[in-house]
């Protein structure tokens, strides 16, 4: 799925993934933000987090993404907040950004582990950046049972990038990190995430019939819905895990 398709699929949420605004404020009172913390958050979106815990605790970030349609809401969102003066939103690949070393109390990558190749990747291109005493904050998919083999292909999972909640702690911990908490999605968030997607796309294949990209975004529709009903729901998890280096 190409980059304008989530956009267009993604066009009406905030939050780009399954996540409620309450989970989002339930992370940061466990992570402990004070005023003026520093946040790097890589392939940031539309800036929520980032909006909301400038907002809420008075911290200052980065944010880095390749889309210029979610970097003009992440700035937005940031001026309707009045945080925009504590925000910077960067245009560039996340899996490649060159931040600071050193010099953030939170490097965040949530629910795009792409950047590095996956789950360990990922959290050797935060470390840099982090602070000694800062921490890495992980938005990652697994398995809440063992699924059928059909169903990572049905959902578009690459099996090696996909294991147990138990899998996923122990690959932090090979990854050089300590799990200290974790706040998780439910059935519930799944279903505000994918499934309002569903009517964002056939309203937009309705105003655009004749758009190049129609064919394949209601192709994508048909797949979305199939998948989540059959396999998602029943199978598969996401979450945002708390850790710090070993």
């Amino acid at each position: 799925m190409s980059l304008r398709h989530h956009e267009i699929a993604e066009s009406r949420h905030r939050i780009l993934n399954p996540f409620t605004e309450d989970k989002l404020h339930l992370l940061g009172d466990l992570c402990r933000i004070t005023p003026d913390m520093q946040h790097l958050d890589l392939a940031c979106g539309k800036g929520e987090l980032l909006a909301q815990w400038s907002s809420r605790y008075g911290s200052r970030g980065i944010g880095v993404d390749i889309s210029k349609v979610f970097l003009e809401a992440a700035r937005a969102r940031a001026e309707e907040l009045d945080v925009a003066d504590r925000l910077e939103y960067v245009e560039a690949d996340a899996g490649t950004y060159q931040a600071n070393p050193n010099s953030y109390d939170i490097v965040s990558c949530i629910g795009a582990t792409w950047i590095g190749g996956g789950l360990a990747g990922t959290l050797d291109l935060m470390r840099p950046a982090l602070h000694p005493t800062g921490l890495a904050l992980v938005g990652e998919i697994f398995w809440l049972s063992p699924p059928p083999p059909e169903a990572s292909e049905t959902l578009g999972i690459d099996p090696a990038n996909c294991t147990s909640l138990a899998g996923t702690a122990e690959r932090i911990h090979q990854a050089g990190f300590e799990l200290l908490e974790m706040v998780l999605a439910n059935q519930d968030s799944w279903d505000r995430y994918v499934a309002s997607q569903w009517w964002t796309i056939s309203d937009w294949l309705r105003a655009n019939p004749d758009d190049p990209d129609a064919p394949a975004m209601r192709d994508f529709l048909t797949q979305a819905r199939n998948s989540h009903l059959k396999y998602g729901r029943q199978y598969l998890g996401w979450g945002i895990f708390i850790t710090r280096p070993l």
